[in-house]
């Protein structure tokens, strides 16, 4: 997706951007006792780090005379993969019955971001105090567990011998389904589609979630009622009936539920009544529709591979107009878009040791050109540690590599995907593949790399492309398939589109975390996407 920066900030736009909430639970071990006649009262206080400040989020119940308190109150924090989100987690001693912190004692405190705890799914930390030096034995553990109800159910339903209610011809029915909502009034949640001239429809099976359906509560009572549709909409009622999901489930294919479907109005006046109908439940199946978060913390690990271009269209790296020239403050748009992307994703990987790749350069002693080298030299282990690491591995090979040509994306493509592709042995939802390329240019094996894209579509792996520098990017466009599929040059199309670009120079002039959104906000659906084709729901999940 080419991702231009607009001048008012835009909100999250529908499931674009992976927002959830996320429940923390809190425990302290070991306080510091701070009480001289009894233990320590403890309550902790978490904070969100905003525009450089810490703003106090919320603070849980006093444990009194307790030092391994597990406290009852939960923090429930919004969620935002693409964003960094810091948090600090600081225990106080109560005293007096103020809301001013400094009125009470401090028994120490521990940082981390969000992405780190979701990823771990429960993390235990030493507490600090305030010169960074251990509160004592105090530690702290914090455990997450995302707050929404996945399932959604899938019904197939089919009427038989309904009421005909036009004069000419047999009725068109639909069903409506209602639940009670908090007024006590019945409230729409689902419309089947009309079926045309028929006493005997057969609906298309449909998906809601089911706390739309019924609130997440399979005993709570739902009631369908069926309809005869008229284009004026006056639309005439055929009958109703009440049921509950749980019911609905017992329908099997071989032994569909059979419900009577009533009109009062008959059944009142006619004494001989019957029902107008019966509406049958062929099949009823809960399921969860599982969410990135759900993944990430079932364990599911990113793999972070960064691949450089240190082709000659680039510059001399000495002089300042070259793109990986590293100016006094340290940076260049290389730099600036490792640390935008990388900064995000170690948080999910546990060893945080991530390859760093280059290409396009003549590498010592004998020169030759080389279109997949690892920065730090050392082929046999590639990994470095952190981003830090990279950016370490990156200043440090610049004098010693000869920048020179043709800019070839396959191999490191191609690299990663033999990683990926390593991974589907396990047939589980444990590791994805994040590739991020940074570019000044025109590709030279655009067939080749678009054959390799082609299959690594295929693959639990995701390529993100930053292009630096004031080139023609149109390539890169081609190979984003946002706006049409990718195809190989064998004609073969990309089961999913895996490719995201975007233009550094959108971004220049933006903050830093910008970028970051706009590079990373496509990458939870596509986590997402590969392991629901693969049927491969998370780890540790459970059944619906």
């Amino acid at each position: 997706m080419a991702y231009t920066v607009t001048p008012t900030p835009v909100g999250p736009v529908g499931s674009q951007y992976c927002v959830c909430k996320v429940e923390l639970s809190v425990c302290g071990q070991n306080l510091l006792d701070r009480d001289v006649t009894s233990k320590s009262d403890p309550f902790c206080v978490l904070f969100m780090e905003v525009n450089g400040k810490w703003m106090e989020l919320d603070r849980t119940e006093t444990a009194v005379n307790n030092l391994n308190p597990a406290f009852a109150k939960k923090f429930i924090v919004d969620y935002h993969f693409e964003e960094v989100q810091k948090l600090k987690f600081a225990l106080f001693d109560q005293d007096k019955s103020s809301m001013q912190l400094y009125e009470h004692d401090f028994l120490g405190e521990f940082s981390c971001t969000l992405g780190m705890i979701v990823s771990s799914k429960k993390i235990t930390r030493t507490l600090l105090l305030g010169n960074g030096k251990p509160a004592g034995k105090g530690m702290i553990t914090i455990a997450a567990q995302e707050l929404s109800d996945n399932r959604v159910i899938t019904l197939s339903m089919a009427g038989r011998k309904l009421d005909k209610k036009d004069l000419f011809g047999k009725s068109d029915p639909f069903l409506e389904f209602y639940k009670p909502g908090d007024d006590g009034k019945w409230m729409l949640v689902h419309r089947t589609e009309v079926i045309k001239y028929t006493l005997d429809p057969v609906w298309k099976p449909f998906t809601v979630p089911l706390v739309s359906l019924c609130d997440g509560d399979v005993e709570k009572l739902i009631k369908v009622m069926c309809y005869d549709y008229d284009s004026d909409g006056g639309h005439d009622f055929i009958g109703e009936f009440q049921t509950s999901v749980a019911r609905m489930c017992e329908a099997q294919d071989a032994f569909p539920l059979e419900l009577e479907c009533i009109n009062p109005k008959k059944q009142k006046k006619k004494k001989n009544y019957k029902n107008s109908g019966i509406i049958i439940v062929k099949s009823c199946k809960v399921t969860r529709d599982f969410s990135f978060l759900d993944y990430i913390l079932g364990g599911c690990q990113l793999m972070f591979t960064v691949g450089i271009d240190f082709t000659a269209s680039n510059g001399n790296p000495r002089d300042p107009s070259s793109l990986h020239y590293i100016n006094p403050m340290g940076t260049n748009e290389y730099l600036s878009a490792i640390w935008a992307v990388g900064q995000i994703i170690q948080d999910y990987d546990s060893d945080k040791m991530f390859p760093a790749l280059g290409f396009g350069a003549q590498l010592p002693p004998d020169w030759k050109v080389s279109h997949e080298f690892a920065i730090n030299f050392n082929p046999t282990n590639p990994f470095c540690s952190g981003v830090e690491g990279i950016v370490q591995a990156y200043s440090a090979c610049l004098p010693h590599i000869r920048f020179y040509g043709p800019t070839n994306f396959s191999p490191i493509v191609n690299h990663v995907a033999r990683f990926a592709a390593q991974a589907t042995q396990e047939e589980a939802a444990s590791q994805y593949f994040i590739l991020l390329i940074i570019t000044d240019g025109v590709i030279s094996d655009m067939d080749e790399t678009r054959h390799a894209v082609v299959q690594a579509s295929k693959l639990p792996m995701s390529i993100i492309i930053v292009g630096v520098g004031n080139a023609d990017f149109a390539a890169m466009e081609f190979l984003d398939g946002d706006s049409r599929v990718l195809r190989s040059y064998t004609g073969e199309e990309a089961v999913r589109d895996i490719v995201q670009f975007v233009p550094f120079r959108d971004f220049r002039n933006a903050p830093k975390e910008t970028l970051a959104k706009a590079v990373l906000a496509e990458l939870p659906q596509q986590v997402v996407q590969y392991f629901k084709h693969q049927n491969l729901p998370p780890i540790n999940s459970e059944p619906a």
